[in-house]
């Protein structure tokens, strides 16, 4: 029996400091019924009930809005994934790109000139 109960004590902790840390990280013009710190001191202070009323009366519904930069919907999925920036110019983005292409363009010449000159001085020997 003791064992059920402090079972039900550490998730009730574990519920409570992560409610705690959901209402410090909302959105202050987000959260509902309450300004953010009236909700910190309502959690802080009755643990169980501030935790559920939390949950039910004051955290923000919905998604949470695109930060600056940020793709609504991602082009690549598998590269795009919500919370990643896209670029704020796609010109000077298409450039930057366009000096990487020509960049790794260079770097393979001279790895393939070496090649060829690493198995021009083993046959020469």
């Amino acid at each position: 029996m003791i064992k059920l109960e402090l079972l039900f004590t550490v998730i009730v902790f574990g519920v409570w400091i992560f409610t705690l840390v959901d209402v410090a990280q909302a959105p202050a013009p987000q959260i509902r019924n309450l300004p953010k710190v009236g909700w910190l001191i309502v959690v802080l202070l009755f643990p169980v009930l501030g935790t559920v009323a939390w949950f039910v009366l004051g955290r923000p519904e919905g998604s949470q809005p695109l930060a600056a930069g940020e793709r609504a919907v991602p082009q690549f999925p598998e590269y795009d994934r919500r919370g990643r920036n896209a670029a704020a110019d796609p010109e000077k983005d298409a450039e930057f790109l366009k000096q990487v292409r020509a960049r790794a363009e260079e770097q393979r010449k001279r790895y393939e000139a070496q090649k060829k000159r690493d198995r021009e001085k083993g046959t020469a020997e």
